[in-house]
């Protein structure tokens, strides 16, 4: 066997433990209900996560699925995102132990993933402390501050560069909405702007990497993003570290002291956590706003009349249309759930996109409105411990974002039905024509 065949061998075996032992169960579990199964694989479930996690509700608080436990219950997934008896988990963590030991005989050793540590989402304290301590000594209020005036300026530049006219049609999530956060998450990983096309185009490879069941050929793209921007990334941090600028990224090299200075590994992790949780979460919440708010006018009239109202309206399109559906946690030890015993090592399937309609909540939970007052308690951000670093830039991006296209174009329009991204724990849109019609002189600052 050529060298060349034993590592495609290699790769299928990894696949097959990883995804395709799921993917053929989650495809046999659909078809006969199983909620686990239809989450994973009925695309049904990504064209209305609110009449899944409707029916999920029906069946309890917390249901059993074939190899995991899944709640769309607000207070259960507020409580376990926060509970000391449960556990973060890496991608094959939980996997029993044939298909396990496989997946780590055939796995690539050394490669950077986003739920494998030491990604922030995968570790828990003290690593996880030592981590986001440094992360946030970098990351304050003021920086942040910073980059939302960063936003508004690229925000601007970008609408003024687009150059169709009132009738014609583009698709604004390549126009606008992904080059939008390209500009932030360069800003903070000091990426010159002739590379940054790279950010674009591994944040898109790499998108599916937080999912489970992939098909071969999602597989491939996925394997294929990751080694390319973890090689990227490597060389890119090499210049930082030689060559320190103003950027976030040289700062968190340089942060801490001699104990607690990330060292090269743990820095490309938390690097590629900001591309993976910051970038394509944020095109996301910027395609899922334009075409919530294009489907809803009146809403839309409300604030350009009002725009005090834009801050409540990015909590709203991300309580309802949730970038991120999911998460996951692992029972430490038997755990009493809503009158259930999840045991030591069972994982819970969080329904995020489910709690954050919960009518015990959120009053008609189904129903988009900008002034809706608690709109605020999703749990987009995931909670406790994990909760999301960049939300506060997040929202600022949001809001920013969204506000400087609708002041430009308050008549846009739909042009087409689009596509929504094939993923299942991320959610969004990877195209999606919109007619701009006429636009105005400048927007408001």
């Amino acid at each position: 066997m050529t060298r060349a065949h034993g590592l495609k061998l290699k790769q299928r075996l990894h696949w097959f433990a990883l995804h395709g032992v799921i993917r053929g169960f989650a495809s046999f579990g659909a078809k006969r209900g199983d909620m686990q199964g239809r989450l994973i694989a009925d695309p049904a479930v990504r064209a209305d996560p609110g009449g899944f996690a409707d029916e999920l509700r029906q069946r309890g608080r917390i249901v059993r699925g074939r190899a995991a436990w899944l709640t769309a219950d607000h207070a259960l997934a507020h409580q376990l995102l926060r509970s000391d008896d449960f556990t973060v988990t890496a991608i094959g963590g939980t996997l029993p132990g044939p298909l396990g030991w496989l997946e780590q005989k055939t796995s690539v050793k050394g490669r950077l993933h986003p739920l494998l540590p030491p990604s922030m989402l995968s570790v828990e304290p003290p690593e996880h402390t030592r981590y986001r301590k440094t992360v946030s000594s970098v990351f304050t209020t003021r920086a942040v501050a910073a980059l939302r005036e960063r936003v508004q300026q690229a925000a601007t530049d970008l609408l003024n560069g687009i150059d169709a006219g009132p009738t014609e049609s583009i698709d604004v999530v390549e126009r606008y909405c992904a080059q939008l956060p390209v500009t932030v998450i360069g800003d903070i990983l000091g990426v010159p702007d002739h590379d940054r096309p790279r950010i674009l185009e591994f944040g898109e490879l790499a998108a599916p990497s937080l999912d489970v069941g992939l098909s071969w050929e999602q597989y491939l793209q996925v394997e294929s993003g990751l080694d390319g921007f973890n090689s990227w990334l490597a060389q890119h941090l090499g210049r930082l570290q030689r060559n320190p600028g103003e950027d976030l990224m040289s700062q968190i090299i340089q942060a801490g002291d001699e104990g607690t200075r990330l060292n090269d590994e743990e820095l490309r992790a938390t690097a590629g956590l900001v591309l993976a949780a910051g970038f394509e979460t944020t095109v996301n919440l910027l395609g899922n706003g334009i075409r919530i708010l294009l489907e809803h006018p009146d809403q839309l009239a409300m604030l350009l009349d009002d725009p005090e109202l834009w801050p409540g309206a990015v909590e709203e399109i991300l309580r309802l249309e949730s970038p991120v559906q999911l998460s996951a946690r692992i029972a430490l030890v038997d755990t009493e759930v809503a009158g259930h015993t999840v045991a030591a090592g069972e994982p819970v399937v969080l329904y995020l996109a489910g709690a954050n309609r919960d009518p015990e909540v959120f009053e008609d939970p189904h129903r988009f409105d900008v002034t809706r007052d608690n709109a605020g308690k999703h749990l987009s951000f995931s909670g406790g411990r994990h909760f999301c670093l960049g939300a506060a830039l997040a929202r600022a991006e949001g809001e920013v974002g969204l506000r400087a296209f609708f002041e430009r174009y308050p008549d846009a329009q739909l042009a087409g039905g689009g596509n929504r991204r094939d993923t299942r724990v991320l959610r969004g849109w990877s195209t999606l024509p919109i007619r701009l019609g006429e636009a105005r002189a400048a927007v408001r600052s």
